[in-house]
């Protein structure tokens, strides 16, 4: 059963009554000039305006896409609360294959729809759109980060993405090893697109045993061509299971942690830079309950948003890249508040940024 705006009838009730809801905002977008059809979800402007970026992905139905939307948009207010940063969480996603729709005036058009909105959403790089889209966009809208640095920006998010996410991987090898060292480690890394290539090299540079998988054949040959000391095997199934595995990776789509994959997953660590890795509510103590320590992915994967954020404010790499690792420290926070409060580390999480949430919206009403 579909309603008018094109959502399925259980994305109504995700967004309106269920735990996963409560977003102040949703935007449905649509210009039939360029082909545009786009959702922007905005969950929260308690810390500030929501910041989060632009997914542009072939979706099944419009429902998947306001549901992924919903979802992305509230990982995006826990991230940017666990960052420090002055944001709220917000995301957009237009629907389409990039390969195939992808245009100058398609992107034009989605900016204006995003300066609509008047500064409560500053858009930026996410699967599917790059440096050079966000150029464009930010030709129709001011409120637009993640551009080139000829265009004023910062320039690719990734890399201090992956740099967070090597900081997390270190502050979980120090509270489940007690040595930060990731030398002679065996990392399995699942998609080496943009975030997992850069990852890929920090862990090679300390030392790490490395194995990668990803869906495209091309971005194994380049790293296996760069890196002959790279493992390879098929398919993520493969590396779940590879014996004798000290952490895991989960650097592509959402969902990597479900029933399915936490029975067979031989590392002690799931560290890795996928938005939204548990596939349920439950999986984390799934994880808990086999001894697997997993580090909150949107804790870890916030080198990008402290980078984007940081160019509203002109940018600063070194100074992004000095708040980047802190993520070490606020790793290891959670995993102690975990300890102490006897719950997995992603509640242990969402307690921390819930209560910055709160407390900012409590001083806004007086």
């Amino acid at each position: 059963m579909t309603d008018v705006s094109g959502a399925s009838s259980d994305v109504l009730h995700t967004l309106f009554h269920s735990d996963q809801g409560g977003h102040e905002q949703v935007v449905l977008c649509q210009d039939r000039a360029s082909g545009l059809k786009a959702v922007i979800a905005l969950h929260s402007t308690a810390l500030g305006p929501a910041l989060g970026g632009t997914r542009f992905y072939p979706y099944a139905t419009e429902g998947e896409a306001v549901a992924d939307a919903l979802n992305l948009a509230r990982g995006m207010s826990y991230k940017n609360a666990m960052a420090g940063l002055d944001h709220g969480g917000g995301k957009a996603v237009i629907i389409g294959d990039p390969e195939v729709i992808k245009t100058e005036e398609l992107l034009l058009a989605y900016g204006r729809f995003v300066a609509s909105l008047g500064g409560r959403y500053v858009t930026a790089c996410d699967v599917g759109t790059y440096v050079a889209d966000m150029d464009v966009v930010a030709r129709t809208c001011r409120w637009t980060t993640g551009r080139s640095p000829q265009h004023g920006g910062a320039g690719d998010s990734s890399v201090l993405t992956a740099f967070g996410v090597y900081q997390g991987m270190r502050a979980s090898a120090q509270h489940l090893w007690g040595d930060p060292s990731l030398r002679d480690r065996t990392v399995g890394v699942a998609g080496v697109g943009k975030v997992g290539r850069h990852l890929v090299e920090h862990l090679l540079a300390e030392g790490a045993q490395v194995v990668i998988t990803d869906v495209r054949q091309e971005a194994v040959w380049r790293i296996a061509d760069e890196h002959p000391s790279v493992g390879v095997v098929a398919d993520t199934e493969r590396l779940i299971r590879i014996e004798g595995l000290d952490i895991y990776a989960p650097c592509a789509l959402g969902g990597a942690l479900d029933d399915d994959s936490v029975p067979v997953l031989t590392a002690a660590v799931v560290c890795g830079a996928a938005n939204n890795q548990l596939a349920h509510p439950g999986v984390e103590k799934d994880l808990a309950d086999r001894g697997i320590l997993y580090a909150p992915d949107y804790v870890v994967n916030a080198g990008g948003v402290i980078q984007v954020a940081d160019e509203l404010h002109g940018f600063d790499f070194g100074r992004c890249k000095a708040k980047a690792a802190g993520i070490y420290d606020t790793t290891l926070a959670i995993f102690a508040r975990a300890k102490a409060d006897g719950i997995p580390p992603a509640a242990a999480a969402d307690r921390i940024a819930e209560h910055r949430m709160h407390e900012a919206a409590r001083a806004r009403k007086g």
